[in-house]
């Protein structure tokens, strides 16, 4: 689980994309919201699903899917907050 930390931290708009899915949102959600292009958000999703930290809920759409943490992904959301938290 600690190497998972370790790359959400590692990776600015990564981390910001994972911090922003407490709950479901859709790409152009988080790219609106979070004022990052949105093909960084797309890759960022990419990547986050491949570690299994997020997962898409409407893989059949073409546009609007929607994407939330897994159960692994919340466990990590857990840690990383507490990290950034004592970073502050």
């Amino acid at each position: 689980m600690w190497r998972e930390c370790s790359y959400i931290i590692r990776g600015k708009n990564r981390r910001r994309v994972f911090l922003a899915l407490e709950t479901p949102k859709t790409s152009t959600q988080l790219s609106d919201g979070l004022k990052i292009h949105l093909s960084h958000v797309s890759r960022a999703l990419g990547e986050l699903e491949s570690k299994k930290l997020v997962v898409c809920l409407t893989p059949a759409e073409k546009v609007g899917r929607i994407y939330k943490l897994t159960e692994s992904g919340k466990r990590v959301l857990k840690i990383v907050k507490g990290l950034s938290a004592e970073r502050s």
